[in-house]
Formats: structure tokens, C-alpha cells, sequence
């Protein structure tokens, strides 16, 4: 009972946390931390342990589904390299540049330090996306940080799980082998992936039910995750009974089966089903990723505990210098991979102009890490093969956890003023796409009139009404596409005003309905019942205005 009220009282948490940096306009991941770690000091709360294992099966694979469901294939593609030079160059390069400086000044050994390395290079997959879209960038910059951070959890926990294994001294590093494990993971996790993806789909056309629907799509990231994470070892040990531990990546699994079902979903349920669906998970991710960075600050007790035989000088010498190798080097990284093989290559040239140095200047400053991290640390075993205490654990949850609160309150706190001083606005490419998608849409139904009007069920004085309010929609959305200003002409900008008058109206019209339908149930006049059904067709009219 007493967990039940904890999980209960950190969802209160989080929703007052989350209001509060609304008003303060303050990015809510970084107040969510601060307030977890004010959590952590107050006398007679419980202490709050972070399991790694809730992390990864409970966290992770929803958060990393509905991140993939959500993002655009095609600007992916596009955006292929790019991401790829952050996903798995900046990740391996902040592996190996954080182990040195680990090992000099911090005195980890060479296997712990490349553990360190790994925990802290994957960027976190909510914080960066958090600002760019609340301040509006130019939309390649929320592509490219979106992928970055569907993407590069997977090359770190690859990274990661051959350091402890060196660490622990149960594998002995070799270059070929971990580059084989490394094509198995990458080639497992997409074909897990695309078939979970598959499945769930399949199964989506057989239902016809929405609550139903809604489950399928929570379960399809778990299927995906487990499949990957648990399928290749079963298989290996259970059934062929061979050695060696095969591994696949769960967390590119439910990056691809996201990006699948995200892909064909539209052929595969309603409308009604998914208007719910995007409702559920709206609300499921708010609360994971709010619950998973108030748990962060609430760490902070656990993770000093075993510090004692450090000095407090050398914590904060050793933090420092991490922490600033990681911001450094994603700087660093980021302005060379921005334009250096455009310089020496003519293939990028052609396929990527070079970017322009506010972009690239956002992007190498938004490194925010989370979640993932701290509970790679926390994953750490506590002893090695031989039953010796793992080198440095202690101090590994220490550092992992500075660079987690520097980068999200230091880099969280700054990249808005960043983004304003650059003078970045964004693109309205999305904007202008969807007005022409719309466009076309009523251009498509107008056509389709015109062929079913000489069907006999089609009357005349119907087919007009029709005609005419598509009509009104094309020409609406066609004068939103025009910008009031010396390039658009008189009559853009004519009906461009029309537009807005118009969607004023039909939202001052929408809540005269509404107070008459209030004041008809108040007055016991219609049930609840009624009053819902019609209050949901005003809410979905209402909500019309906004496209």
C-alpha cells in the first residue's frame, strides 16, 4: 500500500513540477530534477531505489516506441548521415574520450573507465526535443536530435555491455568480436524489430474494438524489447544448448517496430480508435518521462552513501573535468562532422549543403543526458567474475550522476537563451506541408464528388451543399498557406483575414452551444449521457479550428 501512495504522490509531483515550469517557462525535465533531488533531502519521505531492471522493461521500451511512432521516416532518411555521425561516431568517440580523462584524473581503471564512457554517451531522448519544439527551431534541428536519441541508446548499451563484461573480467576485449557483436545486436534488434512491427499490425486489422486496439499497441513495445533482449539466448541455450551468450538490441528493436506500426497504422485502424489511441499515449509518455526525471533527483542519497573513502576535492575535480570532456567533446565533434567531410568530400556536398553554424551551434549544445544513464550505472554488478568488488562502482554512480544533473540543468537552463540570442525561429516547413496536404485532400473529395454525381442515391441539392463546403475548406486552407506581408498579393491577404474571422466565428458559435448545452443538463433537462455525446462532437468540432 505504502509503494502504491509513493507512485500516486510522485505523479502529483511531477503534474505540479510540470506546471510550474510552464509558468516559469523553464524547460520541465530540468525542474523535475531539481525537485526530485529537493525530495531526496526532506525529513521522513521514503528513500526512493531506482531498479535498473524497471528502468529498461518498464521505462525505456514505451518511451524509445512512442518516440519512433511518432517521428517522420522520411526526414529520418533524410537526415541519415547526420544522424548517424551523433548516433554512433559521437557515442563511440565520447566513450573513449571520456575513459581517458576517467583514468588520468579520476584513477578508475582502464575496463571501469570504458564503462563510465559508455553509461554517460548516450544523449537523452525527451529534454533536447523538450525545448527545441517549445521555442521552435528550424525543423531539421528537432530530426536530427529526435533520431540522434532513438538511436544512439542502442550503439551505447552495445559499448556497455562489453566494458562490464572486460571489467568484470567474465569476455577478454578483441576488436573483431565486439565488432561482431555489434553487427549481431544492430541486424537482430531491426529484424526483432520489423516483425514485431508486423505482428502488431496484423493483429490491429483483425480487431475491430478500440480499448482493445489501444492494449495491442501498449503490449507491441514490450513484444519487441523482451523478444530482442531474451529471444537469442532462450533460443541459444534452451533449445540448440551452444555456449556464448548471443545478444540482439531491445532497444533498436522497439525503435523499428515504433517506427513500423507508426508507418502503417492508418491502414490499420479507425479513425475513432486512433484519435484515442494518440490520447493514451500522450498522456502515458508525459507521465513516464516525469516520473523517470523526478526519480533521477531522487537518487542522490543512495549514490553519495558509498563515497566516504573519496576526499570531497577529488569528487568535484573528477566531476568537473567529465562533465566538461562531455560537453566539449559533443562541441567538438559536432562542428567537425558538420563540416569537415563536406570540405574534403564532394558526395556530402551534393547530398547536404553545408548547415548553417546556428543550427549546428544548437545541436552540439543540446547533450542533455537521463534516465538511461543513471540506471546503466545502477545496473553495474557489485562484484566481478572473480568475486572482488567491481572497480569503482561507487565512484562510476557518482560521476554518472554529475554529468546527468550538469548537462540537464547547465545545458537546460542555457539552450533556450542560446536558441533566442541565435535568433532561431522555426522553418514552418511541417505547417506548410500539412496546409498543402489539406489542400489536396479537399481537392481529392471534390473530385470524388463529381464522379458519384450522377449516382442515383446522390441528389442534386445534396451534391451542391457538398460542393460548396469543400469549396470553402480548399480555398481556407489555401489562404492560411499565404504570409500577410509585401510577397503575398491582395486577395492572399484578403482571405487570408477571411480565414481567421472565420475560425473566430465558428469558435464563438461552438461555445454558445456548449453554455446551452450545460445550462440543458444543469437544469436536469438531458441526461449525462446526452450531454456527453454531444459535448465529444463540439470538442472534435472545436478542436477542427486548430488545422
Amino acid at each position: 500500500m505504502n509503494e502504491i501512495a509513493l507512485v500516486f504522490g510522485l505523479m502529483a509531483a511531477v503534474a505540479a513540477l510540470a506546471t510550474a515550469a510552464s509558468r516559469l517557462r523553464i524547460p520541465y525535465p530540468v525542474l523535475l530534477v531539481l525537485g526530485g533531488l529537493a525530495l531526496a533531502f526532506v525529513p521522513g519521505l521514503p528513500r526512493v531505489a531506482l531498479k535498473p531492471d524497471v528502468i529498461f522493461l518498464l521505462f525505456l521500451p514505451p518511451l524509445l516506441f512512442a518516440g519512433a511512432y511518432g517521428a517522420s521516416w522520411r526526414d529520418l532518411r533524410d537526415n541519415a548521415r547526420a544522424i548517424g555521425m551523433l548516433a554512433i561516431g559521437l557515442v563511440l568517440v565520447t566513450t573513449v574520450a571520456v575513459a581517458v580523462v576517467a583514468h588520468l584524473v579520476a584513477g578508475l581503471p582502464w575496463a571501469a573507465a570504458f564503462v563510465l564512457g559508455a553509461v554517460v554517451s548516450p544523449t537523452d531522448a525527451i529534454a533536447a526535443t523538450t525545448i527545441a519544439q517549445r521555442l521552435g527551431v528550424p525543423s531539421r534541428i528537432v530530426t536530427v536530435l529526435e533520431g540522434e536519441s532513438l538511436v544512439n541508446d542502442a550503439t551505447g548499451i552495445v559499448a556497455y555491455r562489453i566494458a562490464v563484461g572486460v571489467a568484470a573480467g567474465t569476455v577478454a576485449f578483441s576488436p573483431l568480436a565486439a565488432g561482431v557483436q555489434v553487427l549481431v545486436g544492430a541486424v537482430g534488434g531491426l529484424l526483432v524489430g520489423v516483425v514485431s512491427g508486423w505482428l502488431t499490425i496484423r493483429v490491429l486489422r483483425a480487431l475491430d474494438d478500440a480499448p482493445v486496439e489501444a492494449v495491442v499497441t501498449l503490449l507491441a513495445p514490450f513484444l519487441a524489447y523482451v523478444t530482442a533482449e531474451q529471444g537469442p539466448g532462450f533460443v541459444w541455450h534452451g533449445f540448440l544448448g551452444l555456449p556464448g551468450e548471443p545478444y540482439f538490441s531491445g532497444v533498436l528493436a522497439a525503435v523499428v517496430a515504433g517506427l513500423y506500426v507508426g508507418r502503417n497504422i492508418p491502414l490499420a485502424m479507425s479513425s475513432a480508435s486512433r484519435l484515442k489511441l494518440n490520447a493514451l499515449w500522450d498522456v502515458l509518455t508525459f507521465v513516464l518521462n516525469g516520473l523517470a526525471f523526478i526519480l533521477i533527483g531522487l537518487q542522490l542519497p543512495a549514490i553519495t552513501a558509498g563515497l566516504g573513502r573519496y576526499t570531497p576535492a577529488n569528487l568535484m575535480l573528477s566531476a568537473t573535468v567529465v562533465c566538461l570532456t562531455v560537453l566539449l567533446i559533443r562541441v567538438l565533434w559536432v562542428i567537425l562532422a558538420s563540416y569537415v567531410p563536406h570540405a574534403l568530400f564532394r558526395g556530402p556536398r551534393d547530398l547536404d549543403p553545408y548547415p548553417p553554424l546556428r543550427n549546428v551551434a544548437v545541436v552540439s549544445w543540446a547533450g542533455m543526458r537521463g534516465v538511461v544513464s543513471l540506471a546503466a550505472a545502477l545496473a553495474l554488478p557489485l562484484t566481478t567474475g572473480a568475486g572482488e568488488t567491481f572497480p569503482g562502482r561507487d565512484l562510476i554512480l557518482f560521476l554518472t550522476f554529475s554529468v546527468i544533473l550538469a548537462t540537464l540543468v547547465v545545458q537546460g537552463l542555457s539552450l533556450p537563451l542560446i536558441i533566442r540570442r541565435l535568433g532561431l525561429t522555426a522553418d514552418g516547413l511541417a505547417e506548410r506541408e500539412e496546409l498543402s496536404a489539406r489542400v489536396e485532400a479537399a481537392q481529392a473529395a471534390l473530385t470524388r464528388l463529381g464522379e458519384l454525381e450522377s449516382e442515383v442515391w446522390v441528389r442534386a441539392e445534396t451534391a451542391g451543399r457538398v460542393r460548396e463546403m469543400y469549396n470553402n475548406r480548399r480555398t481556407r486552407f489555401l489562404a492560411q498557406s499565404q504570409t500577410p506581408g509585401p510577397e503575398a498579393d491582395d486577395e492572399g491577404r484578403a482571405w487570408t483575414v477571411r480565414a481567421l474571422d472565420y475560425q473566430r466565428l465558428i469558435g464563438e458559435l461552438v461555445q454558445a452551444q456548449r453554455a446551452a448545452l450545460l445550462r440543458m443538463r444543469d437544469d436536469n433537462h438531458i441526461s449525462d449521457e446526452a450531454f456527453r455525446r454531444v459535448q465529444r462532437d463540439l470538442d472534435l468540432e472545436e478542436a477542427q479550428l486548430g488545422g
